[in-house]
């Protein structure tokens, strides 16, 4: 009887729970409610067996009667045993692997199997209530039929899960029932027989298509949980997605800390908090690029990995930490009365600068950059923390920097030069307050001929006064006006070339100072020579001077400086002696002219170790056919030492100042011997 069933659940397949997961929830559920009906129908099956004993013993078969009342018990008992013994099967479910699923599924189909074997030996039981009435031809004959055919249909009303079970039970008693009325004879039991036999079959394809009906209604709810199940777990996987998306999206992933995108959300909430001023640190690594670039990546990974754990080791509780990024990180806390800013600043240098086991110890280092201050926005700290990190860094490694008045006069004017600074190039040096070009004086023959001008930069800004010429070409990058800068400086290096010559000096050349980034960033070569023929003026009389940081990055420069040597423009390398240069990036640099640094000629004559460097430089630049010039002349004592050394050029205030350009040419061509 279990084919028409096993039959619909090889087709009962969806994508909510499955083929073999659903199959399985259906089988338990015909499992659960074939225990649930035959434990509801044991009791009536035993009162309508002790009626049947009664009438036996009362029609004189009491020991029968006895007997088979007994033997029913024992069945109907074993059948409420199995109702109660452990399944494995019943405990699984969907989410369950698929190895208990399996075990699962056979222990239930070896349940239901047992349940149909004893539904089988019950019916066996009932089938033997023909001996009671002599094969039903005793004069009890009539109640035995009519309680063998109630208890039939009642098991067929309650089985409706499980078709073999039923089938089982009704198929002994009633099949016995028609074959004794046939054997006894005549007409009506004959007939009444053969509507056993029909009433047999009713019952059989009722079995089997209550047994769909729940199939079908198990299925429907079967995949209904499953299908509610699997948008509850899509929905905790896209929860759980975009929880470690949000996570992903403020934390880094390389050290676990918060990112940049992180730390503003945290720290614009905790700045608008009221309470006690919050202290933003800013914190870079000193040293790190030659961890990188000694011992690869990887390890500096890994160094990058363990500061974050000393940050945190080292931080109070609730303190923000991120990395923004490189070697640079930010914290944010809230400073208690027993930590202050610079008390927890120098812990965290401590704890960055203990030895790695990857290095040598001494390697790395931090600076940190402080901003202690209540009510102004998270931009605002940042970038007063980023210029006490930029003076902690110029101060040297291993120090931190509480933002001031004294920095913050430096972040106004820097944010003011870079504001400004459009401006004043437009006004084309025409303003008081404009951007100009100086010279200063280059004098050969031991300081008693001027044999050439240098052009520098000036700014005088309306409100901060005379900007650095540093800080000007540091504001030309930050605004994106380097070439422009450049383009300028020229044009006024030009202007003096052209007066110059106009007024026959045509022997002094002019140099014109050119920044690494402008070096690397600008079409220096093409600007400069462009210009020049333009207006028609000889290349020999300007030179560029670059400084030797910019023989850091030769590849980079070297195409530009051969075409400007190889037109005629002169390359000098200033402030040579204190940096990287190598004999060998003189030559790439096609340097033509070295000027010893200031910090070389200052106070030369009191210094022997000074004189001995100045006379190496001296002798190279002869053995190498380079001019030198020696720059920072102040004092007389400077020029005799100098003149002593054999020094051909010399450049300094002793000697002359740096002019307006109307004031530098008037001197030059008024010191021509020609002059009236």
């Amino acid at each position: 009887m279990s084919g028409p069933g096993s039959q619909e659940a090889g087709s009962e397949r969806s994508p909510a729970g499955g083929g073999p997961v659903l199959r399985a929830s259906i089988r338990r559920d015909q499992l659960e409610a074939v225990r649930l009906s035959v434990q509801q129908a044991i009791p009536v099956n035993a009162i309508l067996g002790a009626t049947g004993a009664l009438v036996a013993a009362q029609a004189g078969q009491w020991r029968a009667g006895l007997a088979w009342f007994a033997v029913s018990s024992v069945v109907n008992l074993t059948r409420i045993g199995l109702c109660r013994a452990p399944c494995a099967g019943l405990s699984t479910s969907e989410a369950s692997s698929p190895d208990a699923v399996r075990d699962g599924a056979r222990s239930v189909d070896r349940h239901l199997r047992l349940a149909t074997l004893a539904a089988l030996l019950s019916g066996v039981v009932w089938s033997l209530v023909a001996l009671l009435c002599g094969g039903y031809t005793a004069p009890q004959t009539l109640f035995y039929l009519i309680v063998t055919c109630g208890i039939t249909a009642g098991s067929v009303t309650h089985g409706i899960a499980f078709a073999a079970i039923p089938a089982a039970f009704i198929a002994p008693p009633l099949l016995t029932a028609a074959g004794c009325l046939a054997w006894s004879g005549g007409f009506d039991r004959t007939c009444l027989a053969v509507t056993v036999l029909l009433y047999l079959a009713a019952l059989l394809r009722a079995t089997v298509e209550t047994e769909r009906g729940f199939r079908r209604t198990s299925r429907l709810k079967n995949e209904a949980t499953a299908l509610a199940r699997a948008r509850q777990e899509a929905h905790e996987q896209a929860s759980a997605l975009a929880d470690e998306m949000r996570r992903r999206a403020t934390h880094d992933a390389l050290t676990g800390l918060m990112n940049r995108a992180g730390f503003a959300h945290g720290a614009e909430e905790r700045i608008a908090q009221p309470g006690p001023a919050a202290c933003l640190m800013l914190l870079d690594l000193d040293g790190f690029k030659s961890v990188n670039d000694v011992y690869g990546h990887s390890t500096g990974d890994r160094v990058l990995v363990e500061v974050a754990r000393r940050l945190r080791r080292t931080l109070p509780p609730g303190a923000l930490a991120a990395r923004f990024g490189g070697d640079e990180f930010a914290v944010l806390y809230d400073p208690p009365c027993d930590l202050p800013p610079a008390d927890l600043a120098a812990s965290l240098i401590a704890a960055v600068v203990e030895p790695f086991e990857s290095f040598d110890a001494g390697r790395l280092g931090i600076s940190i950059g402080l901003c202690h201050a209540h009510g102004p926005s998270l931009t605002q700290m940042l970038s007063c923390a980023d210029e006490a990190l930029y003076a902690a860094k110029a101060a040297g490694r291993n120090r931190f920097r509480i933002f001031d008045e004294t920095l913050r006069g430096r972040l106004e004017m820097r944010r003011d030069s870079e504001r400004d600074l459009s401006h004043a190039l437009a006004e084309n040096g025409l303003a008081e307050n404009g951007l100009s070009v100086w010279f200063q004086p280059i004098f050969g023959d031991g300081g008693r001929r001027i044999a050439g001008l240098e052009a520098l930069v000036r700014w005088h800004h309306p409100v901060h006064g005379w900007i650095p010429p540093g800080e000007i070409v540091a504001a030309a990058a930050r605004a994106g006006l380097t070439e422009s800068l450049l383009r300028f400086i020229l044009e006024q290096v030009c202007r003096a070339l052209l007066t110059l010559r106009a007024g026959g000096a045509t022997d002094i050349r002019v140099a014109m100072n050119v920044s690494p980034r402008e070096m690397a960033q600008v079409p220096v070569d093409e600007i400069v020579l462009g210009r020049l023929r333009a207006l028609g003026l000889p290349p020999a009389l300007l030179e560029i001077e670059i400084t030797e940081e910019t023989a850091l990055d030769i590849e980079t420069v070297q195409d530009k400086l051969l075409a400007l040597s190889r037109a005629g423009i002169g390359v000098a390398l200033d402030d040579f002696g204190i940096g990287y240069s190598s004999l060998a990036s003189l030559r790439q640099l096609r340097a033509g002219r070295v000027k010893i640094d200031r910090s070389l000629v200052t106070g030369l004559s009191t210094s022997d170790d000074k004189r001995g460097l100045v006379q190496a430089v001296l002798g190279l630049g002869r053995a190498l056919g380079l001019e030198v010039v020696a720059e920072g002349v102040e004092t007389a004592e400077d020029v005799a030492a100098l003149h002593a050394l054999g020094c051909p050029f010399l450049q300094g205030y002793h000697l002359g100042r740096p002019a307006p350009a109307e004031q530098a040419l008037r001197r030059v061509l008024a010191c021509r011997p020609d002059a009236a």
